[in-house]
Formats: C-alpha cells, structure tokens, sequence
C-alpha cells in the first residue's frame, strides 16, 4: 500500500521529486505539499493534481513519510516548528537539504526519529539525478526502502554506511555537474577557435558527452579501457591526452574535489 508523502518545500528539487513520483505512478492524492509561494502550490495542483497547503503542519498532519526540501538556512525554523507534531506522529524523515548533519536535525526534531539524509544532484530534475543516501539506526529495512524508491524516481542511488562521506558525494556528484558543464563550455569555445560555427560545436560538443556518458553506463569495461580503445598509438586522441596530462589535468580534477569537499565540511559545521 503507497504511503502518504509531505513534502516541505515546492523548489526545484522538490518538484522534481514530485515529478518523478508521478511519473511512477504514484497516487497523486497521496502528495502533499507545503510552501509560502502560492504560485508554486498552483502550479503544482495544476499540473500534477497533488494536494497543496501554505500550512506545513496540514502537510505533515497524515504523513508517513516526510521530505524537507528547503534551502539549509531555513531548516532549523521549519524543523523546530513541527518537532512537536513530528514526535507525536513519527514520520520517516527525508532530508535532501545539502549540509545539515543528521544529528542537527534530530536534535531540532526532539530526537528518536528516523532520518535518512540524501544528496541529489540537478539531473535529478530531468530524471537523470545521482542521489547517495544515508540512514540512521532508527531507521528500519522497510523505511529504507522506502526512501530509495523516492530518490529512484528521479534517477540513481548509493546508499552510504558513513554520513562523513556524504562530503565526498557533495564534492563529486553534487557538485559534478558544473564540472561536466565547464569542460562543455571549454569544448565549445575551443571548437569555434578551430574554425566551427558556434552552433555545430555546440551541438557536438553536447551529442559527444552524452554518448560517452551513455556508452560508459551502458558498458561493462572500466572507463580506462574505454579510453584505450579510442586512443591510437601515434594519432590524434594520444596527442590530445598527452596535452591534458602535460597541463595537471588529473591532479586539478583532484585538487577540485578535495577543495570542494572541504567546503562541503566548513558549511555543515556553519550552515
């Protein structure tokens, strides 16, 4: 039997979720969402049919399963808001708020409660995300599989056994996809510098990463054998690889991520 859903939150990430929900089919009477914007709420009324309320406590009021999407700033309010009415009911909680701990947000829940953290990325927005998970020890098999069947609607999941590595999935796939848009900016400004109209090196630019990416997925070879299959002795891609590797071009992928997960440390000790 699908569960009553809350959702805190109709932003970005928090559409998506109901957009990949719905697209699961799940029951849209079952949905329900809060937000201050009453734009957001029409909008997603009208188009989804779930049901919508300014009141975060109307949202919560015969949920199972509670999903805070909003921004880090606003949680702790939100959170200590609805402790009350959380302890009574004892909803599996979802956080995809990037950089509170677990333990923040039991404490502002009054504790005892059962909280799986996850952090999707904006692919999630097109059903193309990278969530990781991680849950409690107050959270049973059966609410941990209900929490991945959330985050499945709108891509793929890990699950994490240590919530300190969420700073590493921060720094990797939240992170990531800005990386794979500034070497995509990178490949289009050099392919007009080669002589290509702007639009066709647009074009394939963008044909070229999404077929890599697919053919990566799709394979069942590490990606270094990938690479060694296109890369001939003596010819272009070699010539190409060995400029990159010249210029650091995997220490500053690594450096970058390393910075990116200190980062990801700093805010969730200061959100």
């Amino acid at each position: 039997m699908q569960t009553n859903i809350a959702i805190i939150g109709a932003g970005n990430m928090g559409s998506a979720l109901i957009s990949g929900l719905i697209a699961q089919h799940y029951p849209p009477e079952k949905l329900w969402v809060s937000d201050p914007s009453p734009e957001k709420l029409a909008s997603l009324h009208e188009k989804f049919g779930v049901s919508i309320t300014p009141k975060n406590e109307e949202a919560l009021r015969n949920a199972e399963t509670l999903i805070f999407a909003v921004k880090p700033q606003v949680l702790e309010t939100v959170a200590k808001e609805l402790a009350a009415t959380i302890q009574n009911t004892k909803p599996l909680i979802l956080s995809i708020v990037a950089g509170i701990r677990e333990a923040r947000l039991q404490e502002w829940l009054g504790g005892n409660l059962p909280i799986v953290r996850s952090m999707p990325n904006t692919p999630a927005l097109i059903g193309c995300g990278a969530a990781a998970l991680y849950a409690n020890a107050s959270t049973s098999a059966a609410q941990r599989k209900r929490a991945e069947a959330i985050l499945r609607c709108v891509g793929l999941t890990v699950w994490l056994e240590d919530e300190k590595q969420m700073d590493a999935v921060t720094a990797l796939s939240g992170s990531g996809p800005a990386y794979f848009f500034l070497l995509l900016e990178a490949l289009q400004e050099a392919g007009m510098q080669l002589g290509l109209p702007a639009e066709t090196a647009r074009l394939l630019s963008l044909q070229t990463a999404y077929g890599a990416a697919r053919l990566a997925m799709e394979s069942n070879e590490p990606v270094l054998k990938l690479r060694q299959r296109v890369t001939s002795p003596g010819g272009t891609t070699e010539r190409a690889l060995q400029t990159l590797e010249q210029g650091g071009f995997q220490n500053l992928i690594t450096q970058a991520l390393i910075a990116a997960k200190q980062r990801s440390e700093e805010l969730a000790e200061n959100p």
